[in-house]
């Protein structure tokens, strides 16, 4: 069986929010057949200067996104309803839908546990994760996909720095339809 396509990008930091600890954040997407979205996330740079949260056992979590987080957002291509998934490196993470632009409701679901793994290396933290995709619904296993790949990064000051694959104007906003800027 071929492995399926991997696309890698690189994420851009908000002008607004630069941290010389952080040289950069990349990821890489790849859609199994069996309908899974595995997702890749390589952070560079002085990790003595970052906070990030240590490991605890896998949980369900809210407000990840005040810490270093990596986060992915999953819609279907030309649908205004979208998930929005948290990665803490802690293991903890986080699950949401939206039927539109910041029209939130939490899913406490467990099933949707996308075992976050993290590695810290020279320079690098790495962490990976997994969406099933028939578990947001029947639709995503087979429809275009459409999705927005961001990290926030806690540096030793408490500043947080906001990556993505594209900024609107103004303040950070991982929520915007503009944001959705890679398709698989």
């Amino acid at each position: 069986m071929a492995s399926p396509p991997v696309r890698a990008v690189a994420l851009i930091c908000h002008p607004e929010t630069r941290s010389n600890a952080v040289h950069g954040v990349r990821a890489r997407v790849a859609r199994t057949a069996d309908g899974i979205l595995a997702v890749h996330y390589s952070l560079e740079g002085d990790l003595n200067r970052l906070r990030v949260p240590r490991p605890r056992a896998p949980r369900i979590a809210e407000r990840l996104w005040l810490h270093t987080c990596c986060e992915i957002f999953v819609a279907i291509k030309g649908s205004p309803g979208y998930h929005e998934f948290n990665f803490g490196p802690s293991g903890e993470w986080a699950a949401y839908a939206f039927a539109r632009y910041r029209n939130v409701g939490i899913l406490a679901d467990e099933q949707l546990n996308p075992g976050v793994t993290v590695r810290n290396t020279a320079g690098r933290l790495e962490l990976d994760a997994r969406v099933r995709l028939g578990h947001l619904s029947p639709m995503h296993l087979s429809a275009s996909l459409s999705l927005a790949l961001s990290a926030i990064v806690e540096d030793d000051s408490g500043k947080l720095c906001y990556w993505a694959l594209r900024h609107p104007p103004g303040k950070p906003d991982f929520h915007h339809p503009d944001a959705f800027a890679l398709e698989v």
